[in-house]
């Protein structure tokens, strides 16, 4: 138990000081589930250790979400109080940053109807889209980070008994996250640093376009002039560096909006707001999806198809090696944030404008007019396998290989 709790505090610490990266001064959200209670109040500790002015946490129940969706009226799932947002805008323009303990159970809205939840989702998006745009051009710093929840290890780790799935999940979260390092902290330094060179190699590139070629995937993404690839973390607007998810292991740019040809089938389950969809193919032309299909979940698809115009076109493209550590786990977590990290993955929805040169300095019109997406959302899903090839086209035209088998050619 010792050495649980030590390791519980050597998480929470990283989280506060690579995560948010919290500053002297400085107000932070944590938003938090009720199960998470003695991991954040550790984090709230650290917190304040690190020269936090106030750290406010805002707790989240999903069982009494789950309540709302059976129980509300119809009228209340297109509502999202102003109030709530204009409190995490006013929050960021002071310069305050927010950390999300974000674990949605994979089966949450079992037997929900599906347009009550997108509905709710679009509500949240368009009152918040100011908010939106301070985390979505990295103005400020926010973290998004995960604890075991009971819900989540069963669905995990069914195939464990049940009163050792959640300490199995606390020990997937701990190696996932390098916390089993003596000094975690510099261990994401190094970490960093390796995503960082993997990025400078791709802008070295300058590729016009990547080919994507595996069973049931034959496309073609162009990439806009002047994109940029990220990976690891990035600066806010006042220079500080945080990293945004943790675990990371990506380096990922936009596409061209228009310039997405061919088909993609999906490798893992999407967990989409607590609803599973699986086994979902697309087929793209000039940027849009003109047909899908999934074997499971196809109507949550659609909802996330229709939520505004852009949410039919890409807006990122990622890449992942498949022998990267969390791949190496042989586990599907049914959660994006970790998922995503074990696969190379594309996501449909808005792009980051921190991956356009100057483009955290656009607005939505000129974004666009550059070839970035616009949308209230933004939703990735997994397409890497160990059969996945991928091609580069170089501005001269030349053809050369960035992925082979899965893994960096």
């Amino acid at each position: 138990m010792d050495s649980f709790k030590k390791m519980l505090e050597k998480y929470a610490n990283l989280v506060v000081k690579v995560g948010v990266n919290v500053q002297h001064g400085q107000v932070l959200i944590v938003q938090s589930p009720l199960e998470s209670a003695e991991f954040t109040r550790l984090v709230v500790a650290k917190a304040y250790e690190a020269g936090a002015k106030l750290v406010q946490v805002d707790w989240e129940d999903e069982a009494i979400t789950r309540i709302r969706y059976e129980k509300a009226p119809e009228d209340s799932f297109g509502y999202y109080p102003q109030w709530q947002a204009d409190a995490l805008e006013r929050m960021a323009e002071e310069g305050g940053a927010i950390l999300h303990i974000k674990v949605p159970d994979p089966e949450l809205f079992n037997g929900i109807d599906s347009t009550k939840v997108a509905t709710a989702v679009k509500a949240a998006a368009v009152a918040r889209k100011n908010y939106q745009a301070y985390t979505r051009n990295n103005r400020i710093s926010w973290s998004l980070i995960k604890a075991p929840t009971r819900a989540w290890a069963d669905k995990v780790f069914a195939d464990l008994a049940q009163e050792r799935r959640v300490d199995a999940m606390w020990e997937a979260v701990f190696r996932m996250n390098r916390v089993y390092s003596e000094d975690p902290v510099q261990a994401w330094r190094e970490h960093i640093a390796h995503l960082k060179a993997a990025q400078d190699r791709m802008n070295a590139k300058r590729y016009r376009s990547l080919h994507y070629r595996a069973p049931g995937t034959d496309l073609r993404v162009e990439l806009p002039e002047g994109h940029l690839w990220r990976g690891g973390g990035g600066e806010n607007e006042r220079g500080v560096y945080f990293v945004a998810n943790m675990p990371t292991e990506e380096v990922y740019s936009m596409p061209r909006r228009t310039g997405v040809n061919g088909t993609v089938s999906s490798t893992l389950p999407l967990n989409l707001n607590g609803r599973l969809v699986d086994g979902i193919k697309l087929t793209f032309k000039d940027g849009k999806v003109t047909e899908y299909d999934a074997e499971s979940g196809r109507e949550h698809l659609t909802t996330l198809l229709e939520t505004d115009e852009g949410a039919a076109y890409l807006g990122e493209v990622a890449l992942v090696p498949y022998d990267s550590p969390i791949s190496r786990m042989n586990r599907i977590f049914y959660n994006t944030g970790i998922d995503e990290n074990a696969s190379c993955h594309l996501a449909l929805g808005s792009a980051y404008p921190s991956n356009l040169e100057g483009g955290t300095k656009m607005g939505p019109d000129e974004l666009l007019a550059r070839g970035a997406n616009v949308s209230l959302t933004h939703v990735d899903f997994m397409i890497g396998s160990a059969e996945l090839d991928i091609d580069g086209e170089l501005p001269d035209g030349t053809v050369e290989p960035v992925f082979r088998a899965g893994n960096w050619a």
